[in-house]
């Protein structure tokens, strides 16, 4: 074959190694299974991790705009996007897969992230077409006004309080796409699922309620009091369901605790992989707003979900879960620190929350 009856446009066409068609069944270009690229997408979306979760709803609708589109995301973690061809290349935010990358021309260019690092690539990067948030003047700045009031958002309170969209949605008005209720795409690992069924086992018949203990260590004026996590364990199991405690490093003393406390399983600290494939055998998960938030959502499981210092209107929830809130309100507006003697935290009552658990249920 020679050079020029290459087909460098097809979606199979890896670089410099061969392409699957060939790898498997030996095909060459010009094969049955030549699929043109119709447009090249480049997404930046670096971190934090949920919310890279979160931002994967785009996926199901560019690939439906554009099915035979070549799509590129650049993260810092490579290890939650989905393998389920709905993304072509998946490269970590590094030197050597940066490089490459201004090599190309993209008729689309999104990014959905607003540090410096992420505004700069797509300043900096050949697209027809550029959404979202870049550099201008050295500073901050969006490509549309759905961007720029994102930016009004994220930098005064009053501005932030006063929005009633999605995340999701703001993330599609950015891109300047219709938002139809798409879903976040989780990679799993099926075999562990398979793996973590054990729980159906364990649980003999009963409803396993995965519970999020904790929240991560910026604002921990979302935690919910100890004493409430171990009075909700006590009545869930005296109301047949079989709670188990979720969490990571940070929480895992505390986890510990209320397992030998309560007797509640504690499967323990796993990898990132793992605890979803654990999360995945849960019926429903109990949970302030963190990763796990954002897991759930992916998973599409019920959720009950625990806010005081969030603007409640940025979470899609889909249908599938609730938001339970201090009667008392929150003073501290994405605050690290709270204000009150009393955190307001302590006034999401444990009955409330039980009672939230068994209404979502019985909703889905």
């Amino acid at each position: 074959m020679e050079i020029d009856e290459v087909r460098f446009d097809c979606r199979h066409f890896r670089g410099d190694v061969p392409c699957l068609p060939n790898k498997m069944s030996g095909k060459r270009c010009r094969c049955d299974e030549y699929k043109p690229i119709s447009k090249r997408i480049l997404i930046i979306k670096l971190g934090a991790l949920g919310d890279v979760i979160r931002s994967t709803a785009i996926l199901p609708a560019y690939r439906k705009q554009h099915p035979d589109a070549h799509i590129t995301w650049v993260t810092n973690s490579p290890e939650i996007l989905p393998l389920n061809g709905a993304i072509d290349v998946i490269l970590r935010f590094e030197y050597r897969a940066i490089i490459p990358i201004l090599q190309q021309e993209f008729d689309i260019a999104i990014n959905l992230d607003k540090d410096k690092e992420a505004c700069s690539l797509l300043c900096a990067v050949k697209a027809k077409n550029k959404f979202g948030f870049t550099v201008k003047n050295g500073h901050l700045a969006g490509c549309n006004s759905a961007a720029e009031r994102k930016i009004i958002t994220g930098l005064f309170d009053e501005d932030s309080k006063n929005n009633i969209l999605s995340y999701q949605q703001e993330m599609f008005d950015i891109c300047e796409i219709k938002f139809n209720k798409e879903e976040p795409l989780l990679r799993l690992n099926n075999d562990l699922v398979e793996k973590w069924k054990i729980l159906t086992e364990k649980s003999k018949g009963r409803k396993v309620i995965g519970l999020n203990t904790g929240c991560g260590k910026r604002w921990i004026t979302r935690l919910w009091p100890e004493k409430y996590w171990i009075e909700l364990i006590n009545i869930l199991q005296k109301n047949n369901y079989y709670p188990i405690l979720l969490g990571g490093e940070d929480e895992d003393h505390k986890n510990k605790n209320f397992a030998k406390i309560t007797g509640a399983y504690y499967p323990g600290v796993f990898s990132l992989e793992e605890f979803m494939a654990i999360a995945a055998n849960c019926h429903l998960i109990v949970t302030a707003v963190s990763m796990m938030m954002h897991i759930a959502i992916g998973l599409k499981l019920p959720l009950v979900l625990f806010n005081n210092i969030f603007n409640r209107h940025e979470f899609e929830m889909y249908g599938r879960g609730i938001i339970i809130e201090p009667q008392t309100g929150c003073d501290c507006y994405y605050g690290l620190q709270c204000t009150r003697k009393y955190p307001c935290m302590n006034d999401i009552a444990v009955m409330d929350v039980f009672k939230g658990i068994e209404l979502t249920l019985k909703k889905n």
